[in-house]
């Protein structure tokens, strides 16, 4: 991509603040950017590199006002950070997808794949099995009988879908992903385990990502649920019958027990665990290494093992930290009445 500043503009709904003739061919982050690259400042953290940022072009919010000289040009906008997200979306959009099925590879008899589709190398698509349009499957992944993928889809390298399972449109499940393996079922039997056969399925809904070596298994009966909008980060582990809501984000390594429900818009941080079968209400926000036991209702932000409220936590933290003081007092104070005895 190659535009001017007043081009971008112009494209974004912005203003330009300096030079609307500078052109930009690339982006970078703000520390590291070049003479050419289009970068952004949303993160207030990071306000003391636009004076000495290299790069051409920097969005900034059209209240910002600096301190010192800024050197690049700026295009104010609304939101820095969701106009970048919708130029790169752009420039990724222009991308060439592939097409075509590469050999060697396994499509089921009676499968009919529509002419837009790309199925790579070592890929296998099991019988009675539905895929949607403009949908790519890259190399070494399973896609096993009756399952249905909607439009849009990008199924990344490695990528394991199990049988029955369900995914819906415009959807991207990252290399190493597991869809619909066994829940943990297991009953206790004289002393022993038996295995308790996992008949249900995965439903994927639309729009949704799935990070690399994500699992997700299938129901013991009926489906695991993840709805329309979830981001799912690396290594996330979801447990059988588990629900999660509309739109809601999870960092990396978070665990989910069996049947917990999740609900909508929830922000988890990374290595938060679920207990199983509770229910999780709408719009809370939870802190990295949070532990989950019991329900929680909404719009509340936590954090903690278990879990209280962030600001009770941030108090907590301060308590400690003056523990050994504490201590030393209380130690002071029994020393001076014995003496006083």
């Amino acid at each position: 991509m190659e535009i001017t500043a007043g081009k971008l503009a112009e494209l974004v709904g912005g203003t330009v603040d300096g030079d609307a003739n500078v052109v930009i061919n690339n982006f970078a982050k703000i520390e590291e950017a070049k003479n050419g690259c289009l970068t952004f400042l949303a993160n207030p953290l990071y306000t003391h590199y636009i004076y000495s940022t290299e790069a051409s072009v920097v969005l900034v919010r059209k209240d910002f006002v600096p301190e010192n000289h800024v050197g690049a040009t700026m295009v104010r906008v609304d939101d820095p950070y969701a106009t970048l997200a919708t130029l790169l979306n752009f420039v990724a959009s222009q991308q060439v997808r592939k097409h075509g099925i590469e050999q060697p590879s396994y499509v089921s008899e009676g499968v009919n794949l529509p002419e837009d589709v790309y199925i790579g190398a070592f890929a296998y698509v099991g019988k009675n099995a539905k895929i949607g349009k403009n949908v790519c499957i890259y190399p070494q992944c399973y896609i096993g009988d009756n399952v249905s993928i909607g439009d849009n889809c990008i199924i990344y390298p490695g990528v394991k879908i199990y049988h029955n399972c369900v995914v819906g449109n415009n959807c991207i499940i990252h290399a190493g992903v597991v869809v619909g393996g066994d829940g943990f079922g297991f009953a206790p039997e004289n002393g022993e385990y038996v295995k308790i056969a996992q008949i249900g399925n995965v439903v994927i809904c639309d729009d949704v990502e799935i990070g690399a070596n994500t699992t997700i298994d299938r129901a013991t009966m009926g489906s695991t649920i993840i709805h329309k909008g979830v981001k799912l980060d690396n290594l996330i582990q979801v447990a059988h019958n588990v629900e999660i809501g509309e739109h809601t984000v999870m960092a990396a390594q978070v665990g989910i027990a069996g049947s917990a429900k999740i609900g909508a818009h929830n922000m988890v941080g990374g290595q938060v665990g679920f207990a199983g079968h509770i229910k999780v209400g709408d719009n809370n926000k939870f802190g990295a290494q949070s532990g989950v036991p019991n329900s929680i209702g909404d719009n509340n932000s936590v954090i903690g093992s278990p879990v209280v409220k962030a600001m009770d936590f941030a108090r907590q933290t301060v308590y400690m930290k003056r523990l050994g003081e504490l201590f030393k007092d209380v130690a002071s104070i029994k020393k001076e009445l014995a003496n006083n005895k």
